[in-house]
């Protein structure tokens, strides 16, 4: 867990360069392997979280908007935004991180790099959109679950 934790740390790190400066993302991302001698599954991981911020940067910062509506997403802090997109795209992927988990680290990410109020902010948005993921979650379920269902 300790190397997930230190992979999402730097992949805010690399997406907070690509959202501040004009460095192509590939790049970013290729020179924060390298620098940092990934192994192949940290690499896999650090590639999936940044490569998946950047492509769903639009529909991440839609959910931003569509959970915290009185925080434009451009004015929120650089950090937070990032901490949010990275949080939501391990929650809406599919990937294997349970939800629980993908919150918890989201906020320890924020007490350690975001202000004072940004672990609460952080923990609010993703703790509702968790709740509405959960609620179609069981609703997709529960359309499976009857007689009429084919997998």
């Amino acid at each position: 867990m300790q190397q997930r934790r230190r992979l999402r740390a730097l992949a805010l790190q690399a997406l907070y360069e690509i959202d501040c400066t004009t460095h192509l993302a590939a790049d970013v991302e290729a020179r924060y392997v390298d620098e940092n001698a990934l192994e192949p599954d940290a690499e896999a991981f650090f590639r999936y979280l940044v490569g998946g911020v950047v492509a769903g940067k639009t529909a991440l910062d839609d959910l931003i908007h569509a959970y915290a509506p009185e925080w434009p997403v451009n004015q929120l802090a650089v950090v937070d935004r990032n901490i949010l997109r990275i949080a939501i795209h391990e929650l809406v992927s599919g990937n294997e991180t349970p939800i629980k988990v993908a919150i918890n680290e989201a906020v320890e990410l924020a007490k350690i790099y975001a202000s004072d109020n940004a672990p609460r902010f952080i923990n609010g948005v993703l703790g509702t959109i968790a709740v509405n993921l959960e609620a179609q979650i069981a609703a997709a379920h529960r359309g499976q679950a009857g007689p009429s269902s084919t997998l």
